[in-house]
This record gives structure tokens, sequence and C-alpha cells, in this order.
């Protein structure tokens, strides 16, 4: 009788993934993105920075997105220009945005960077860290 239960769990389940296997098969154009690699970034306020982001279109048909980035912190925030990106099934394109940090983020504050595309998001493993941007160096000393 034990074995009867586990054979139609077991067969519920195998079930269950087929109809979300199935779904999400036919889904339309889907959109991944991957930077090269990921950390912290050390910036002082003002200082410019470079995002480039690839992305490439893991669905079956053509898909067009509106895409545009943000870091997003606590004590600032930076937002880029939005990006339209048509991609054929399949196909990739790196996109690159340029920006400053604000003049006014507070130093040892820290930013996250954030991906919007159409109605979705993706926070990534980037942080902007704002650093001081007075440095101190010793010229000369004497001892008597």
């Amino acid at each position: 009788m034990a074995r009867k239960k586990y054979a139609l769990l077991l067969l519920a389940i195998m079930l269950a993934v087929l109809v979300v296997n199935f779904s999400t098969t036919n889904a339309s154009s889907t959109l991944t993105c991957s930077s090269d690699d990921n950390g912290v970034v050390k910036k002082a306020p003002g200082d410019a920075f470079t995002v480039k982001i690839t992305f490439k279109n893991t669905g079956k048909t053509e898909g067009n997105w509106s895409i545009n980035i943000a870091f997003e912190g606590d004590s600032w925030s930076q937002t880029g220009t939005a990006i339209n990106l048509t991609l054929k099934p399949g196909n990739s394109k790196t996109l690159t945005w340029n920006g400053n940090v604000p003049a006014n983020a507070t130093v040892n504050s820290i930013a996250r960077l954030v991906v919007y595309y159409n109605d979705s998001f993706k926070a990534l493993d980037w942080w902007i860290l704002v650093v001081p941007s007075a440095e101190l160096s010793i010229t000369a000393s004497t001892v008597e």
C-alpha cells in the first residue's frame, strides 16, 4: 500500500515538473544579462564610471526591450539613460552606460547596480563604494 502512495506522489511530482516545463518552453522571447565580473569599485564623489553589460535573447522569437541601469543606495543613487535593444533569438549585444558618482555622495556610502528592462529588474553583484577624494601624503619630515 505504501508503495502505491509513493508511486502516486512521484507521478504527481513528475506531472507538475512537466507542466512547468511546457509553460516556460512556450514563453516568448526572454532576456538574460551578464557582467564579466563582480565586486566593489571604489570611486570618489564626482568620479566617472562606465558600466558594460552583455544581454542575450534566450527566447524563440525576436524581442525588444527598453533597458536602463541605476546605482541605488541608502544615501545616493544615479540613473542612466534608457536604451532600446532589439535582439533576434540567440543573439547577444553589449550595452554601455557612462555616469558620475554624485558630487555630494557621502563618503563610505555604497550603491548597488540594478538593471531595469521593461517591467522587470535584476540587481547585479556590482557596488560603488564612495571613498574620500582627499589624500594625505608626507612630503617632508625632520627630527632634531
